[in-house]
């Protein structure tokens, strides 16, 4: 039996009764402004949908990656999944490097250290979905506002850029999250 044979259905239980104090989220990147837009490492971060909005099920963020972006080498103890949009983008998985196009889907199991870049020269999006929700709550932390999905990183000193990192690095735990150096 192969890893997509294999099903996670649980027992069968009483599904819970409705909880109208939940509301439909309707995310419109492009259009609401009220969608935060944030700068991190050189890419712009929209959050679509929120821990809040899910009861901390899971989190789903828009990804502008400017052609040579893509975060740090990291990993996490939750699952992360991109569905790229447009571009492509170079993944390097436990070391092994594999390629990511629009239209396809790339899955990061909890735990495996990770990181990716856009190796092309044109800019890539990317839809991320984190399970459980909370790292966009660690990107609107360490990251800059800025006005639109698509609006360039702040110009940065060498000073402010120091300041990113130190407080990624220290905010990193808290959010089950390790930055990896060489």
């Amino acid at each position: 039996m192969n890893d997509r044979s294999r099903t996670t259905s649980q027992p069968a239980a009483t599904i819970p009764p409705d909880d109208p104090q939940r509301k439909l989220t309707l995310a419109r990147p492009d259009e609401d402004k009220k969608l935060p837009h944030i700068s991190v490492a050189g890419d712009t971060y929209t959050i679509l949908v929120s821990g809040a909005d899910t009861a901390g099920r899971y989190c789903l963020i828009d990804m502008h990656v400017p052609p040579g972006g893509g975060p740090p080498p990291h990993r996490h103890d939750f699952e992360e999944m991109f569905t790229i949009l447009e571009g492509e983008i170079e993944v390097t998985f436990r070391g092994a490097k594999s390629v990511g196009r629009a239209g396809e889907t790339v899955n990061i199991p909890a735990n495996a250290p990770h990181f990716f870049k856009n190796a092309s020269d044109r800019p890539a999006r990317l839809l991320c979905l984190c399970s459980p929700a909370g790292q966009e709550e660690f990107f609107r932390l360490i990251g800059d506002r800025v006005e639109s999905r698509t609006a360039p990183p702040p110009k940065l000193s060498e000073a402010e850029r120091a300041e990113r990192m130190a407080k990624a690095d220290a905010l990193a735990p808290k959010y089950r999250t390790e930055i990896l150096r060489p």
